[in-house]
C-alpha cells in the first residue's frame, strides 16, 4: 500500500566496514559458499536473493527445471525452492528435477516450495477453501536451528490458496497459525525445511533471521559476499578474460555504464576505450559532468557529438515507438563507426545487470515485451566482439554500493535512472531543439530544488515531462498561450513497481514558480500522482 512517508531509494542495510571474505563466480567458488534459488514464478523470487545478499550470503537464481549438474556446478551449500502461483495438485504444475532432492544438500521450500516438499514426500496438499493473504502470527513449537533467535510469537506474511492437509514421512511441525496448522515444517535427518509464509518480505519482520539461520546454521555458509570482495574477484576475472586485449565500452553517463567503466579501468587501464555518443537528448550539463567524473581515470574517453544527426532523423516524429527505434539504430550506427576506428579492439563491455540475466532464464522465460532501445542494444551481433559483463551478478542497488567501494563520485553514483532514448521520450510529441532546451532547463530547476531541499536522495527517480498541450495563462498584464509541464517523482526499489513521492508542497511550489518564471514558453506546471502500476514511470 502507498506509504505516506516516502522511503529512501537507497539500500537501507547498515553500512559495514570492509571484512575479509571473497566473492566467487560459479567456476571458481569453493564448495558451500552460496545458495541456489529455484524460481517457480513467485513475484518475490528476486527478493529472496536480495535478502540473502544483504546478509552477505551469495545467492543465485536458476529456473525451477535446472538440472542437478547445473546446480551442483555452482557448488552451493543449499537450495531454496521459491513460491509460485501454481497449485502443486494440478496437472502440469512446475516440478523440480527429481534428482534435486537426492543431491544431499539442505533444502528450504517457501510457500509453493514447501507444498512441493510435502507433495513429493507422500503428504497431501489441497485448496484451503479461501485464499489467505496478509499478516498472521505463527506460534513456534519446540526448537530447531531454523528458528534460532526467533520470538515464540512470530509475525509473518501469508499469500496462498493451498495448504498441506497432512505431512509426508519424516516431517514434523515447527510452527502453526490459526488457519495454517503446518506453517513451518522440518525433516532434520534429510535437512528438508518448509515455511508456508514468506520470510523474504518486509512484512515478516524476523524473516531475514530465518534466512540467515538456514544459510549459516543449516547450510554452513561461511564465505562473506561483500562489494570489496566482489571488486577484487571481478578485476581478477576481467584480466583473465581479456588478457592483453582492448575493450570498448559505450559510456552513457548513467550509473551502470559508469561503474562498469570504473571497474574495467582498474582491470585493463589504458586498454579500455570509452565512447560517449552525444545524442543531443541528454540532461543539462551531461558531457561536462561525465568528463569531470572520469578525470584522472586510466582510460581513453572519446566524446562524439552526433546531435545534429539524431535531431535530423527525429524531425517531425511524434510516435514514441518510432522515436525509440530511430534512436537505437542511429546510436548503433555511430558507435559502430567509432569503435571500428580503434585498432585491435576485441571486447565489448556492457553494463548488464542481474535482473537482465534472470529475465532470460526465469520460470516465465523472456519477457513478452522488451524495451525497443538500449544504449548498446544490437551491438554484440553486429560487431562480432566478445562480451565483457562485469556487473552481470549485481542488482541495481549493489551497483551503487560497488561504485562507493571504488570511491567514485557520490554525485555520479547517486544519479537518478535516465531512459536510454533520453529526453526524446520526455518531450511528448515531435522533438525539436527548442522543445528540448525548454525541457532541459525546466528539469534542471526541478533537480536543483530537490537537491537544495534534501529530497533528491530520498526518491528513486524525479524528472520533468514537456506536454504537447498549450494552455492559457496570464503573465504580467499579458495573456499567454504556452506549454504545460508535468513533474514526476517516484519511490521504488528496482523500478518494477513504484509509488508517487509525497513531496512537500513548498518544494513543488518553489519548483513551479521558478520554472514558469525562468523558462520561456511554459506557463503551467502539474504534478503526476499516479503509481506503477497502473502507469509506467516514464510517460512514453
Amino acid at each position: 500500500m502507498p506509504s505516506s512517508n516516502p522511503p529512501s531509494r537507497r539500500n537501507t542495510t547498515p553500512a559495514r566496514s570492509p571484512r575479509a571474505g571473497r566473492s566467487f563466480p560459479a567456476e571458481t567458488r569453493p564448495a558451500g559458499s552460496g545458495i541456489v534459488i529455484l524460481d517457480f514464478g513467485s513475484q518475490y523470487t528476486q527478493l529472496i536473493a536480495r535478502r540473502l545478499r544483504e546478509l552477505e550470503v551469495f545467492a543465485e537464481i536458476l529456473p525451477y527445471h535446472a538440472a542437478p549438474e547445473t546446480i551442483l556446478a555452482r557448488r552451493p551449500a543449499g537450495i531454496i525452492l521459491s513460491g509460485g502461483p501454481a497449485s502443486v495438485h494440478r496437472r502440469g504444475s512446475p516440478r523440480p528435477h527429481p534428482g534435486i532432492l537426492e543431491c544431499g544438500l539442505p533444502v528450504l521450500g517457501i510457500c509453493y516450495g514447501m507444498q512441493l516438499l510435502v507433495q513429493l514426500h507422500g503428504g497431501r496438499v489441497a485448496p484451503t477453501g479461501r485464499r489467505e493473504y496478509g499478516a498472521a502470527t505463527a506460534t513456534l513449537r519446540g526448537s530447531d536451528p531454523l528458528l534460532a533467535g526467533l520470538p515464540r510469537k512470530l509475525p509473518v506474511w501469508m499469500s496462498h490458496g493451498d495448504g498441506a492437509k497432512n505431512l509426508g514421512n519424516g516431517f514434523r511441525v515447527l510452527a502453526r497459525t490459526e488457519t495454517a496448522p503446518y506453517a513451518a515444517i522440518a525433516d532434520p535427518a534429510k535437512r528438508l525445511y518448509g515455511v508456508q509464509f514468506h520470510p523474504e518480505v518486509a512484512h515478516t519482520p524476523d524473516g531475514a533471521r530465518l534466512l540467515a539461520n538456514f544459510a549459516r546454521r543449516i547450510c554452513g555458509v561461511r564465505a562473506r559476499w561483500t562489494m570489496e570482495s566482489f571488486l577484487e574477484e571481478s578485476v581478477r576475472r576481467v584480466r583473465a578474460q581479456v588478457g592483453e586485449g582492448k575493450v570498448v565500452c559505450a559510456l552513457s553517463g548513467g550509473v551502470d555504464s559508469s561503474v562498469a567503466a570504473a571497474l574495467l579501468s582498474r582491470a585493463v587501464g589504458k586498454r579500455l576505450h570509452c565512447i560517449y555518443v552525444d545524442t543531443g537528448l541528454g540532461r543539462y550539463g551531461d558531457v561536462e559532468h561525465l568528463r569531470a567524473a572520469f578525470k584522472g581515470y586510466r582510460l581513453n574517453l572519446k566524446v562524439v557529438d552526433a546531435s545534429p544527426l539524431f535531431l535530423r532523423r527525429l524531425r517531425g516524429v511524434a510516435d514514441p515507438e518510432r522515436k525509440r527505434k530511430i534512436i537505437g539504430r542511429t546510436f548503433i550506427e555511430v558507435f559502430d563507426r567509432e569503435a571500428k576506428r580503434i585498432r585491435g579492439v576485441e571486447y565489448l563491455a556492457q553494463g548488464t545487470l542481474y535482473p537482465d540475466v534472470i529475465e532470460s532464464v526465469s520460470v516465465h522465460g523472456p519477457s513478452a515485451v522488451i524495451k525497443s532501445h538500449h544504449n548498446v542494444g544490437g551491438l554484440p551481433k553486429r560487431m562480432k566482439l566478445k562480451l565483457v559483463e562485469p556487473l552481470r551478478l549485481l542488482f541495481k542497488d549493489e551497483v551503487r554500493r560497488l561504485g562507493r567501494a571504488m570511491g567514485m563520485s557520490p554525485t555520479l553514483i547517486g544519479r537518478h535512472p535516465f531512459p536510454g532514448p533520453g529526453l526524446a521520450v520526455r518531450v511528448l510529441g515531435a522533438v525539436t531543439p527548442e522543445r528540448l532546451e525548454r525541457l532541459r532547463l525546466a528539469d534542471r530547476i526541478f533537480q536543483e530544488e530537490l537537491r537544495s531541499s534534501g529530497w533528491y536522495d530520498k526518491v528513486w527517480q524525479a524528472f520533468a515531462v514537456l506536454l504537447p498541450v498549450r494552455t492559457v495563462g496570464v503573465m504580467g498584464d499579458e495573456r499567454t498561450h504556452d506549454y504545460a509541464l508535468a513533474l514526476r517523482s517516484v519511490n521504488s526499489v528496482d523500478g518494477m513497481t513504484a509509488d508517487w513521492s509525497r513531496l512537500p508542497h513548498d518544494l513543488l511550489a518553489r519548483a513551479s514558480s521558478r520554472i514558469v518564471s525562468e523558462v520561456r514558453g511554459i506557463n503551467r506546471v502539474a504534478y503526476d500522482v499516479t503509481s506503477k502500476p497502473p502507469a509506467t514511470i516514464e510517460w512514453e
